[in-house]
């Protein structure tokens, strides 16, 4: 049985594949024309030795970035080079270089700048509310306070800010309304009360009042970096006091502004301490900044900062002493016609609503 078995099983077909023959490439005729043949031969171009974009070509339909900044630089860089030729081939006939545009030179001219030399300035300024701290019949003595219920942070920010100011005193604001602390603060010899606003534990506000007879200031308050969150910086500043450097107070309301933040300070230096308070204005911005500098040679100078470090913005000013209600203002910050709108729906809302409802 095995036997035929295996017999059988050799006798079944078994398919093969066939492979097809390939094609061989026909022969030319051996009796045809050269021409034949010479036209079936590819023609052979010469490739241009250097890559070049065609004229129509823009840098930016480079979808690759990093190519595309690298081919913007070569650009930049040809067109540098090209100028600097041209200016030396033409030597002294060469035009003036352009001044180039920035945010400053590009600004309108504020109408309101004085001249500090000014006749009516002067009287102004002579006859003010700082007169008698110019004319040295007083000294400067600040109270430091915040809103109700301090976070840590504001309560660290008004202690480093009063190693900064000298003679300034910390107080815990005790749900006081500022009406009565107030003349509290004058009837002890407080020359001005400053008040930190916060807003979900961050800083957001400062009150600066001058006493007795004002003026209030109202900033916002942004950039607060205390002295752990600063880098390289130098050691806590010493009791000594500090120099004021007040830069680009030039209109008539920037003159207020730095009488007012110069009056914070005492009339003399204490040039020992080597401690320099700036109030840097800039496009509307109060950039505050506190550093200590040492001379390393007769053309050196080397300067470390040592906070804090914030940056306010003025939003009203205000005659006299803190009047939410009935206070006379100088100036006012404009705000748009569409966020007015979106304090007012917001305002109206609290005010309709039964959380905000005010009881008869």
């Amino acid at each position: 049985m095995d036997v035929v078995e295996e017999h059988d099983i050799q006798d079944k077909p078994t398919k093969k594949k066939t492979k097809k023959p390939k094609k061989q490439p026909k022969p030319p005729h051996e009796n045809g024309n050269d021409s034949m043949i010479e036209k079936t031969e590819p023609e052979h171009v010469d490739a241009p030795a250097e890559f070049s974009f065609p004229p129509t070509f823009s840098v930016s339909e480079i979808k690759n970035k990093q190519r595309r900044h690298l081919m913007f630089m070569k650009l930049k860089q040809e067109k540098r080079k090209k100028k600097k030729k041209e200016r030396d081939a033409l030597g002294d006939k060469a035009p003036p270089k352009e001044v180039p545009k920035t945010i400053e030179n590009q600004r309108v001219y504020d109408e309101t700048t004085v001249n500090p030399e000014d006749e009516e300035v002067a009287f102004d300024e002579g006859t003010d509310e700082f007169s008698a701290y110019f004319n040295r019949l007083t000294n400067p003595k600040v109270l430091i306070t915040t809103s109700d219920r301090p976070r840590g942070r504001t309560v660290r920010f008004c202690n480093q800010l009063a190693t900064v100011i000298p003679d300034a005193h910390v107080y815990y604001r005790r749900g006081l309304a500022l009406k009565k602390v107030i003349p509290q603060c004058i009837a002890r010899g407080f020359t001005y009360l400053m008040v930190i606003n916060e807003d979900r534990k961050v800083p957001n506000g400062m009150v600066l009042c001058h006493l007795p007879d004002g003026p209030t200031a109202h900033f916002k308050v942004s950039s607060v970096r205390l002295r752990k969150e600063m880098k390289r910086r130098g050691k806590d500043p010493t009791e000594h006091s500090p120099e004021v450097i007040l830069n680009n107070f030039t209109t008539r309301l920037g003159h207020s502004m730095g009488r007012l933040f110069a009056a914070l300070f005492p009339h003399d230096p204490q040039f020992v301490g080597r401690q320099v308070a700036t109030f840097h204005n800039q496009r509307d911005f109060i950039f505050f900044r506190f550093h200590r500098y040492i001379f390393k040679n007769e053309k050196r100078v080397g300067i470390q900062e040592l906070g804090p470090r914030f940056t306010l913005k003025l939003r009203s000013l205000q005659k006299g002493t803190f009047d939410s209600k009935f206070g006379e203002y100088e100036w006012v910050l404009k705000v748009s016609s569409v966020l007015f709108l979106i304090y007012y729906q917001i305002h109206v809302k609290c005010c309709t609503s039964k959380r905000y409802a005010i009881s008869p």
